[in-house]
């Protein structure tokens, strides 16, 4: 696959330089040790980080998307994943002082405070099943992180990493897996018992290789569960006495077909990613072929540009809100770097050879 380097250096944003030279080209041991310091010159980083509280948190809150167009509201977990996907260290001072919040939240804490945003509000209290819900949302999302910068080896992240897993076994183990939902009223919900993984479940253990082979069955289990038909309900959960949304549970194969990815073009590249580092995108076809559609938008330049239209494109979904865009500005070039960027990300994850331009 042609991937177009110069472009890229000539075109992108810091971190998509950065990123590019390191994780798709390869050349990391061509370019001075000094150039690792180049994605902290990236400004809309640096303002994420100056934003940090004393106790390494953002607005006391950990899963918050910030408001439309700033960053003003950014939760924690999305904050430091955002700063990791602009290619920060997880021992730069904003990662380093945010770990012990999120080391924290792995940890069985049953303190009010460890809800964060999801806090019930004064005077009130929580069912104890919508406490577990958010704390055990909140565990993954934090581990999914923690891994991401680089904590694979460490035990409590294998610890949730390992209880993560066991959990979503025993669900898909059980009858309830083939018939998951009940009727509540004149609505289809799954039900409280059901256990699917969560995005930030398949993203924490997309970050621990040496995990997933020592659990190889069951990550056969997982992959053929990933490419079961998305169901036509919507996903809401009965959790305790009140129907929940679940935008963030996966309950089948999250891009089935072109419309799919037409629809969240963000999305699908960030789905397509996930699958990548989980050895699971080159065993499928269907998104193999997704996947070559993307190649093939990319022309001889390696550049890619969308099939309709000249727009960026743009997501609501918020799992993918720190991944992109990783560009500052829309209105040149710089329109096609990070979908670009992502698309040589994924071929190299996937074990196919790049060819630099």
């Amino acid at each position: 696959m042609t991937f177009p380097l110069g472009w890229i250096l000539e075109s992108a944003a810091l971190p998509i330089q950065y990123r590019a030279i390191i994780e798709v080209a390869k050349l990391g041991d061509e370019v001075p040790s000094s150039y690792s310091n180049t994605p902290y010159f990236h400004k809309p980083a640096v303002e994420i980080a100056v934003r940090q509280a004393y106790d390494g948190t953002w607005n006391n809150a950990m899963l918050a998307l910030p408001s439309k167009g700033g960053i003003d509201g950014i939760g924690s977990i999305n904050a430091v994943r955002r700063l990791l996907e602009f290619g920060w260290d997880k021992d730069s001072p904003a990662v380093y002082q945010a770990r012990r919040a999120l080391f924290r939240l792995l940890a069985e804490d049953e303190d009010p405070a460890q809800l964060y945003e999801f806090q019930a509000k004064p005077g009130k209290s929580h069912e104890p099943e919508v406490a577990a819900h958010h704390r055990q949302l909140l565990r993954e999302a934090a581990g999914a992180t923690l891994a991401q910068a680089g904590f694979e080896s460490d035990p409590r992240v294998r610890g949730v990493a390992r209880r993560t897993l066991e959990r979503v076994m025993d669900y898909l183990a059980s009858p309830l897996a083939q018939k998951p939902w009940v009727r509540v009223g004149n609505q289809q919900v799954l039900a409280a018992e059901a256990s699917p993984p969560s995005v930030y479940a398949l993203q924490m253990l997309a970050h621990m290789p040496l995990f997933r082979s020592e659990h190889y069955t069951a990550m056969e289990t997982l992959y053929e569960y990933l490419t079961r038909p998305l169901p036509r309900q919507e996903g809401v959960q009965m959790v305790g006495k009140k129907l929940m949304p679940v935008p963030l549970l996966v309950l089948g194969d999250l891009l089935p077909h072109r419309n799919a990815v037409d629809a969240d073009v963000p999305m699908a590249l960030a789905w397509l990613e996930t699958i990548a580092r989980l050895g699971f995108l080159r065993r499928n076809d269907n998104w193999c072929k997704l996947f070559e559609r993307f190649v093939d938008d990319c022309g001889r330049d390696g550049i890619w540009h969308p099939h309709k239209g000249m727009a960026a494109p743009k997501t609501t979904n918020p799992f993918v809100w720190p991944l992109f865009p990783l560009e500052a500005g829309s209105a040149g070039e710089e329109r096609w770097t990070d979908v670009t960027f992502r698309i040589g990300l994924i071929a190299r994850l996937s074990g196919r050879t790049i060819e630099l331009v």
